[in-house]
């Protein structure tokens, strides 16, 4: 997720935002292992993020950043895959 990194209180904000919108504990999912709402979660905010590279410099807003979204975690090993893709 790509979200504002100059106030803390936005990354959580958006987890609480997150947590009101798809609580844990209450789906059909729960059943199989407890984590239907990391499901949920993941569905709707997606797995990716494409961001323009500028002049050599990640084509970001000045106060913003890039954020890992772990709904079912936290994990001791995380793959992080990047491309770069040339539009030339």
């Amino acid at each position: 997720m790509i979200q504002e990194n100059w106030d803390e209180s936005v990354q959580t904000d958006v987890i609480n935002f997150l947590g009101k919108l798809i609580p844990k504990g209450v789906w059909i999912h729960d059943k199989q292992d407890g984590n239907g709402d990391s499901h949920l979660k993941s569905g709707l905010i997606g797995p990716s993020e494409t961001i323009p590279i500028v002049e050599g410099s990640l084509g970001l807003g000045t106060w913003q950043n890039i954020f890992l979204c772990e709904f079912d975690g936290p994990r001791t090993k995380r793959k992080i895959i990047v491309t770069i893709t040339s539009c030339k």
